[in-house]
């Protein structure tokens, strides 16, 4: 599967979905870190795709995202920005709602990691 095709198909399967440096449990950045803590306090399962066991994702996503940099965080199949805006969207209280309500939606379907 191409490169292109494996993207576009974990954000299909995954309503709620994060590309970052690292694992939630074991984070490679401090981005990623900050951005999963705040998933993990928003309290609903979320997939991740960790780049740097995928470097063909990691050099092709952000072309096809027109998003430069890592972690993104993918909801409903919507980019929704990196670590800075996932914090204030958190901090505003627009993050929580968002991912209760895109949970709720896919609830039947949830995962915990994206599949290849």
């Amino acid at each position: 599967m191409e490169t292109l095709d494996r993207i576009k198909k974990q954000i299909a399967e995954n309503p709620i979905l994060l590309y970052m440096k690292g694992s939630p449990k074991l984070p490679s950045c401090g981005f990623s870190s900050q951005a999963s803590q705040v998933l993990m306090q928003c309290g609903e399962r979320f997939a991740y795709v960790d780049i740097l066991q995928n470097p063909d994702i990691r050099a092709e996503l952000p072309a096809y995202a027109n998003w430069p940099t890592f972690p993104q965080l993918w909801i409903d199949g919507e980019l929704i920005g990196g670590c800075d805006i996932i914090i204030e969207m958190f901090q505003q209280g627009e993050l929580q709602p968002m991912i209760k309500e895109t949970a709720a939606k896919y609830a039947d379907d949830a995962s915990d990691s994206a599949s290849e």
